[in-house]
C-alpha cells in the first residue's frame, strides 16, 4: 500500500497535510514508537498523526516510512 510519499516532506506540517490528503491519518504506524516529546513525556505512536497527551504536540509520519523513528517529525502543537 503505497501513500504517495515525497521527499518534499521535510517537516512534520507537511507530512500532516499529506497523510491528511491521502485519507491516511488514522492508520497505526508499522512500529509502535515510543515518542519523546520536546516537553518531555513519553508516549506511544499509536496512529501516524499523533498528539503528545501532555502538550499536544504533533508528531507525523507517512505509513510508508513508519517503521524507522527517524522519520517522524513535530509540526507544532494541535497541528491539524
Amino acid at each position: 500500500m503505497s501513500c504517495g510519499c515525497s521527499s518534499n516532506l521535510l517537516d512534520g506540517q507537511a507530512v500532516v497535510d499529506h497523510v491528511k490528503s491521502k485519507g491516511k491519518e488514522h492508520f497505526p504506524p508499522a512500529v509502535a514508537h515510543e515518542i519523546d516529546c520536546e516537553c518531555g513525556e513519553r508516549f506511544t505512536l499509536e496512529t501516524v498523526i499523533m498528539n503528545c497527551p501532555k502538550c499536544e504536540m504533533t508528531y507525523a509520519v507517512t505509513p510508508c516510512g513508519s517503521g524507522d523513528i527517524n522519520n517522524i517529525k513535530p509540526a507544532g502543537i494541535r497541528y491539524s
